[in-house]
């Protein structure tokens, strides 16, 4: 599961600024990095190790560990299909799956429980937004894949979702594209982005502010070099530009980075959370978890104690089924890349999808 995590600015303002580098993203470098994917799964195929040694009691605590949301049964038939995939022998002869997957990974800025609060902030915003937002698409064959990541300051029609209530939010339009998840959650978080990109979503996970700042504290923190000094008030990290190691507190406050770069854009964070990503799967690679059971301990247990997911991923097995399917995926067919976007002329402080550009993307994920 690539996850990359941010939050909302310390009093919930909406951030401004859409100009700055609008590439294509980083592709995946180096023989020593792994794919977080591949990673995800060897953490969670040795949390199941350590069941089959005789602590049952573990595999237990990580399972129910899992917070899980039922999309499936909340958003009905009214859906993009899924994708139909071809059979093959050889798909037919391994006991995993090999067909195509698309899968929303959202990071929340949950202010819920005093960790979250405190790591946010200490601001006044209640409720939570999905500030992180990134389609993860895995070819048929699971031996590449492309992860999407969709600007949070997108401005974008809202359809009606289904409420917890059991009613129905109203459809908005020209609606920040992170408002989709504060006013629906998870629900209405994936019916927005199939909305936008008629791409069916096969699984949804979500990662919470405490549970990033335990995983990177869990692995002993992560090395990241910086271009440039960073001095954020909002974020409340400064560092001057070079190499740094961070524990996880920091690591998160590089992630919620905004003002205190380049032009202050959203467009420049989700180019630093790449660096810092990536930084962090080259930690996890390094980091000797199936030899050390306390560690990998305290990395399944931060994992899953920030996850929540669809019915589909909701127990390690379902996980590290996931992760094994993955094992071909090679670190330089990891992609990443940023909807393509413009200036909203509604507002400069916004975005739009970049026609035709990211309507053809989308199209190449189906």
């Amino acid at each position: 599961m690539f996850l990359r995590v941010t939050a909302e600015d310390e009093h919930g303002d909406h951030d401004e600024g859409v100009e700055g580098d609008q590439g294509e993203g980083v592709e995946g470098r180096g023989g020593r990095r792994r794919g977080l994917l591949k990673v995800a799964g060897i953490v969670f195929a040795g949390a199941l190790v350590l069941s089959a040694a005789g602590a049952g009691w573990v595999y237990w605590h990580l399972n129910q560990n899992i917070r899980t949301v039922d999309i499936n049964s909340a958003l009905g038939d009214d859906r993009p299909p899924k994708t139909v995939s071809t059979p093959s022998a050889a798909a037919s002869a391994s006991p995993l799956p090999s067909g195509a997957l698309n899968i929303l990974v959202l990071g929340s800025d949950s202010r819920s429980g005093e960790e979250n609060a405190a790591l946010g902030g200490g601001g006044t915003t209640s409720g939570a937004r999905s500030d992180t937002a990134m389609v993860v698409h895995i070819d048929e064959g699971r031996t590449a894949a492309t992860v999407v990541s969709i600007p949070r300051d997108t401005l974008v029609t809202r359809p009606s979702c289904p409420t917890s209530s059991g009613g129905t939010t109203s459809v908005a339009y020209n609606s920040m594209f992170n408002s989709a998840y504060s006013v629906g959650g998870p629900v209405c978080a994936v019916k927005t982005v199939e909305s936008i990109t008629d791409v069916r979503m096969d699984h949804f996970i979500e990662i919470d502010f405490s549970g990033f700042a335990k995983l990177v504290d869990a692995l002993g923190g992560v090395t990241v070099t910086t271009d440039e000094d960073i001095d954020d008030e909002d974020s409340h990290l400064v560092l001057k530009a070079g190499e740094h190691h961070l524990d996880g507190t920091q690591a998160l406050a590089l992630a919620r980075t905004r003002h205190g770069i380049g032009d202050g854009s959203d467009l420049g964070r989700i180019g630093l959370q790449q660096t810092l990503v990536k930084a962090l799967l080259e930690q996890m690679s390094d980091t000797s978890l199936l030899t050390d059971p306390t560690k990998l301990y305290k990395v399944a247990d931060a994992v899953t104690g920030s996850l929540t997911t669809d019915t589909g991923l909701n127990s390690l097995t379902e996980l590290m089924r996931l992760g094994q399917s993955l094992k071909s995926l090679p670190s330089d067919a990891l992609k990443t890349v940023t909807m393509p976007v413009l200036p909203a002329a509604s507002d400069p402080n916004r975005v739009v999808a970049d026609e035709p550009e990211a309507s053809e993307l989308w199209a190449s994920l189906r």
